[in-house]
């Protein structure tokens, strides 16, 4: 899968679809720009659909849906909305006649609702979603496929979730040396880990250093996206200067951030001089990476950015929602610290989640 962004490189994806896969056909979908997706698994015994969970993705549209992070509840959704999509939701799943496990994928875009997928089986996020929840969903709908009803089973209403769940993707770039460790339309990840807190920035630490990332608390952030990223990139550079990191970058993403009030440190280009931005990679100068290339020129130009950072260690944060998130991450660390606390004593009835 790619996403193409003009006619040269559709036509360019498209020949090399036809060698890969002569005669068959090649499904062109229209892409939601600046949207991001959400998950919601339910269980049906043909009368009656149970919502079992809904979780936002944290990556926006675009990144495939193992790739990215997620957190249950959502965190940047209304409640009307989520309502909506519920209700959405277990409509499809009795019209289409589910018995057992579904799954829908949402996508929202200026506040706008699409279904993008239903798939009436059990998604990779069911075991996510009955850790979180304490429910054991692949054993009730297994009775359910048996024969046996929802309300037999008890289980009737959406279960409460007891904190903020953070699900993080845990990916092998480690072991292709060279390997480009930028996120797309096509999986990469081999696992995924578990976050728990009370806050989604907490929850989120936690995902990210057990899916064996560094997250650092000070140092030096390097900033580079493309053009149309540079207003969202904006409030995370602040926070991340409130955060006490000093900021860098190449000259275009410099002028635009020092226009915002920010001071900048500027960084050559790889080609213009040295020492360049590989140079003070290596020489350990850099505690964070945010690249967003777009395109797939953009992605062999700021390639080398992105295979150093993976060599050398340093978190290399591809997408701007995942940025934000690290920098709430990096905020509850220097706030809180880490607590750790078994699932099975957080789902002992009446005990809230802390840290």
């Amino acid at each position: 899968m790619a996403i193409c962004y003009d006619e040269t490189t559709l036509a360019r994806y498209m020949k090399e679809a036809a060698d890969v896969s002569p005669g068959h056909p090649v499904l062109l979908d229209r892409f939601l720009e600046d949207a991001f997706e959400l998950d919601v698994d339910l269980l049906a015994d043909g009368k009656q659909a149970v919502i079992a969970g809904l979780m936002q993705h944290i990556e926006e549209a675009g990144i495939h849906s193992g790739d990215s992070a997620a957190v249950l509840p959502p965190y940047r959704v209304s409640q009307a909305d989520q309502d909506v999509m519920r209700d959405i939701a277990r409509r499809l799943a009795l019209r289409l006649g589910v018995i057992g496990l579904m799954n829908v994928q949402f996508a929202m875009q200026n506040g706008r609702i699409y279904v993008l997928e239903v798939n009436p089986r059990a998604s990779r996020t069911v075991p996510f979603i009955a850790k979180a929840v304490g429910v054991p969903l692949v054993k009730i709908a297994v009775q359910v496929m048996a024969g046996k009803s929802l309300e037999e089973l008890g289980f009737t209403k959406e279960p409460e979730v007891p904190g903020v769940f953070v699900k993080a993707p845990v990916f092998p770039f480690r072991r292709f040396p060279g390997v480009d460790p930028v996120l797309g339309p096509e999986m990469k990840s081999t696992g995924e880990v578990m976050g728990v807190s009370s806050s989604f920035g907490s929850g989120f630490a936690k995902a990210w250093l057990a899916a064996g990332h560094k997250l650092p608390l000070s140092g030096t952030a390097f900033l580079s996206v493309h053009d149309r990223d540079k207003p969202s990139l904006l409030p995370i550079a602040r926070r991340l200067a409130e955060l006490g990191f000093v900021l860098a970058s190449t000259a275009g993403t410099a002028a635009f951030l020092e226009q915002g009030g920010l001071t900048v440190r500027t960084m050559l280009k790889v080609h213009e001089a040295r020492p360049h931005v590989i140079d003070h990679l290596i020489n350990g100068e850099v505690a964070l990476v945010v690249n967003t290339p777009l395109g797939r020129a953009s992605f062999e130009d700021d390639g080398a950015i992105r295979r150093t950072a993976l060599k050398y260690d340093i978190p290399c944060i591809t997408t701007l929602s995942g940025a934000m998130a690290a920098a709430e991450g990096i905020a509850a660390l220097q706030r809180d610290g880490l607590t750790v606390r078994p699932l099975q004593e957080i789902h002992q009835k009446g005990l809230p989640v802390r840290g």
